[in-house]
């Protein structure tokens, strides 16, 4: 499945919008769907485009993470 993330909880359950069907042969049930919600325990990898991730955004939260880690 391919589509736009639209939320993810703190279980890793996902939300999708704009959802295609890359094997409509296999998963012919799902080409009529356009948004599905995804359990966190059945995803076993997400792909992410490397040019729509703010890596500079991720780090800094990282570190504040980090550093109230090490405060308490």
């Amino acid at each position: 499945m391919c589509g736009t993330l639209s939320s993810v909880d703190q279980y890793l359950n996902l939300k999708l919008k704009e959802v295609t069907v890359n094997d409509g042969e296999k998963h012919p049930h799902m080409l009529s769907v356009s948004n599905c919600f995804i359990r966190g325990s059945v995803v076993r990898y997400v792909q992410l485009p490397a040019d729509e991730v703010d890596t500079q955004l991720l780090q800094d939260a990282t570190r504040n993470e980090a550093e109230k880690n090490v405060s308490r």
